[in-house]
């Protein structure tokens, strides 16, 4: 685990919304820190969102959207691991996960 202090339990008390948009900043954070150079930064952050979406898949909560988010964690993994099939840029990636601290943001009367 990365996330040390983070179980599923308290994971799970998190919206959908809310949790993806956690999951996006750490993808944001692994585009941000590729961009620069730092694949080491990069690959931290994109394993932190790996995990995090583990755990929003293993949410119960969750079982609607569940072919959403295992494609999600399939091309965030595929992205950043392998041979990025999918044709997935930065501003993709970026925009599918603004969407959801916008609303993650509009929720907070932010």
């Amino acid at each position: 685990m990365i996330h040390q202090d983070l179980t599923l339990e308290r994971w799970s008390k998190l919206s959908l919304v809310e949790q993806m948009a956690n999951i996006g900043c750490d993808v944001d954070r692994a585009i941000r820190w590729k961009s620069k150079g730092d694949l080491e930064s990069s690959n931290k952050a994109f394993e932190r969102a790996l995990e995090l979406l583990y755990l929003t898949i293993s949410d119960k909560k969750n079982r609607k959207q569940l072919r959403e988010l295992c494609r999600v964690k399939y091309a965030v993994a595929d992205y950043f691991a392998g041979e990025n099939s999918f044709g997935f840029t930065d501003e993709s990636l970026h925009k599918y996960f603004f969407n959801f601290n916008y609303m993650a943001a509009l929720r907070r009367g932010l």
